[in-house]
């Protein structure tokens, strides 16, 4: 019965999403507002059913109903509820159910707090969203039904991919997910705005809360996910360019342009045709990493689906979606022109170069990333395109993007002084260079000229930030810079400190960190990065739903015991042996020991070391950013506006009762 409730549900969803899609559009358009009107029950009626589609999915897995194709294929009765859990979204038709689920919050939340939009705006977005909701629901429904029945069910399911039995699955899916999807609002605004050929700043405005939200969640999803895969993957690194890792990159590389380009169109009035571009091509770009995760036509941890028909679908749709807002952009462009003018030292100059770096960085990116595989589709050949490429791309291109973040915070809107800018700028400028050596020469282990590069742009960008703070309290100083600068000033300074903790992370990281692979036996010892490893054996131990080997290495530091480690090699009910890796974090250094496979009859075992400097500050980077997302979309104004608009309701109301 459950299954037959899921399936209606997703049913009748689908039904509100196509009112949804259609109505509220066209009675903007011919200013119908019985059609306007049907724009809340539409988008609220859609996330209840979704919401009891997706609670029936869940029960399914919670009461091991193995009836159900997708529940049987993914879990099993001594799987703990935890993963019976997260195990809903852990495989392709889940994952979809909660991708469709996620879009349909984002409407409903839209819907309900967009007091401040005009209600045609409104109606205009949420059809959009709705067009995306009734595309996502028939590639569910008609090549990814989670809700399909088996004719003889199994006593016993299979078993949820061990890699994702881990506490990081709770966490990682959910956020990733809410960024991707979330960037669906700022591409709403963008075509409604185009719909309605109001593209002024106001709709720049009531998307820039979303779109910082939406950005807060990306990012705080792939810092959890690089963070997961350091831990579980058992290799120790927390990037592997892998295309998946990419495919969630590439729109957080435009969603950050998008962020700026917002700014400047909110308070200048200029760069119209840049963000409503980037707001098509982050979304496009969330839809191509569906496409990629989902075709089958690459192979990664990440990837969930090895049908190509469903690719053919999802291919399908992202042309449409881009093919059309495209060809919409083009019958507006007349309208979308900026006529603002600034000079060429002015912080719109910084955010162009920002956005012109930006874009190019994820564009040598999608060419990394898919080029291997066109030239694979074409039958020219197999080639593999990794690490070296993309360091050799992104690190060039991302440099100078750091050294304008302290440029661009410090110049004026519309013209600044060239040598007014010099000066402010010289100190920081003597200092982070200075700075940058010091620390190299006297407190690292060896010199090296990356270091030094990574070193001198995070003290630039903190200093730089700093001095932005300074400048903020005018002569009252910093007391009245904690008066005087608002939640999205804060979110600036605590994303911009983001960047430098991040770089800082990277170069250290990188460059000091060492590893050693080793034969070792019981009772022996390794010294690396002045600890040292000693191996107490390993012993046959059992969890809820797997058998595994955990062994004991004790660290010690001249003499001095530091942690006990107990990494694991796991054999789960499916087969498949997973790394369990020993870590002990601390913010200046992680100690990480993965066991590999017993060698020979004496006890003998490979065992992984590494000693990994400032790794922590790599995702310590991430959260700051994340933290000053959400500032921003906290921004006061936003509630003042949403305020204003429920008082003038309120006024209108009562004239009209009067």
């Amino acid at each position: 019965m459950i299954p037959e409730i899921g399936q209606l549900a997703l049913i009748l969803a689908l039904a509100l999403a196509l009112v949804q899609a259609i109505f509220p559009i066209a009675g903007a358009h011919k200013g119908n507002t019985s059609w306007i009107a049907l724009t809340k029950p539409s988008a609220l009626g859609s996330l209840l059913f979704m919401t009891i589609a997706y609670g029936c999915l869940t029960y399914g897995f919670l009461v091991h109903d193995f009836s159900i194709k997708y529940v049987a294929t993914n879990s099993n009765t001594s799987l703990p509820t935890l993963y019976l859990i997260t195990g809903v979204w852990g495989a392709h038709e889940g994952s979809l159910l909660f991708w469709a689920y996620t879009l349909s919050i984002w409407t409903g939340v839209v819907t309900l707090f967009s007091r401040s939009v005009p209600q045609a705006m409104v109606a205009r977005v949420v059809g959009v969203m709705g067009i995306v909701t009734v595309g996502f629901l028939l590639f569910m429904l008609l090549t990814s039904n989670p809700f399909v029945r088996l004719l003889n069910p199994p006593a016993e399911g299979r078993d949820l991919n061990p890699l994702l039995q881990d506490p990081g699955l709770a966490i990682h899916p959910p956020m990733l997910y809410m960024g991707y999807v979330g960037f669906s609002v700022a591409f709403a605004f963008a075509i409604a705005a185009m719909l309605s050929g109001r593209l002024d700043a106001a709709w720049a405005r009531w998307s820039r809360p979303w779109t910082n939200v939406a950005w807060m969640f990306l990012t705080l999803g792939i810092v959890i996910g690089s963070w997961w895969a350091y831990y579980e993957l058992g290799w120790g690194g927390w990037w592997f360019w892998d295309p998946v890792e990419n495919a969630s990159f590439m729109p957080w590389i435009i969603g950050t342009a998008l962020i700026h380009s917002l700014a400047v169109t909110e308070k200048r009035g200029a760069f119209k045709a840049w963000t409503v571009l980037l707001a098509i091509f982050a979304f496009s770009l969330c839809l191509l990493g569906t496409f990629l995760v989902r075709s089958g036509v690459l192979t990664s941890v990440h990837a969930f689906a090895t049908d190509p028909s469903r690719g053919v679908f999802i291919l399908l749709f992202l042309s449409v979606i881009i093919g059309g807002s495209l060809l919409l952009y083009s019958w507006r462009a007349s309208q979308i022109r900026s006529s603002v003018h600034f000079k060429l030292i002015s912080r719109e100059t910084g955010l162009l170069l920002n956005n012109v770096i930006l874009v190019v960085t994820a564009c040598s990116i999608l060419l990394g990333t898919l080029y291997p595989l066109v030239l694979d589709a074409l039958g020219v050949g197999k080639i593999s395109v990794g690490p070296p490429y993309f360091n050799s791309v992104f690190i060039p291109l991302t440099a100078p993007l750091a050294a304008l973040v302290g440029v661009g915070a410090l110049a004026h809107w519309k013209r600044e002084d060239g040598l007014v800018l010099a000066r402010k700028l010289a100190i920081p400028l003597v200092l982070s260079v200075g700075g940058g050596f010091a620390i190299s020469i006297w407190l690292l282990p060896f010199f090296d000229w990356g270091a030094v590069l990574g070193l001198v742009l995070a003290i630039w960008v903190t200093l730089t930030m700093s001095l932005w703070f300074r400048e903020q309290g005018g002569v009252a100083g910093a007391m009245g810079a904690l008066k005087n600068i608002t939640r999205a000033g804060w979110g600036m300074f605590f994303g911009h400190l983001g960047i430098a903790i991040f770089i800082v992370g990277v170069a250290l990281t990188s460059i000091y960190s060492t590893e050693k692979d080793l034969r070792i036996e019981k009772g022996q010892s390794y010294s690396l990065g002045g600890y040292d490893f000693l191996f107490n054996g390993a012993e046959r131990t059992a969890g809820p739903n797997y058998l595994a080997d955990r062994g004991e290495v004790v660290v010690s530091k001249d003499g001095e015991h530091v942690v006990t480690l107990h990494p694991e090699k796991r054999d789960y009910r499916s087969g498949m042996p997973m790394t369990e890796a020993g870590i002990d974090a601390g913010l200046t250094r992680d100690l990480f020991v993965a066991l590999g496979e017993p060698l020979g009859d004496q006890g003998a075992w490979s065992l992984r070391i590494y000693h990994k400097p400032f790794v922590r500050w790599i995702w310590l980077g991430g959260l700051f950013m994340s933290f000053g997302a959400l500032l921003a979309a906290l921004d006061k104004r936003y509630f003042r506006l949403a305020r204003k608009a429920r008082l003038e309701a309120e006024a209108q109301a009562a004239e009209g009762a009067a």
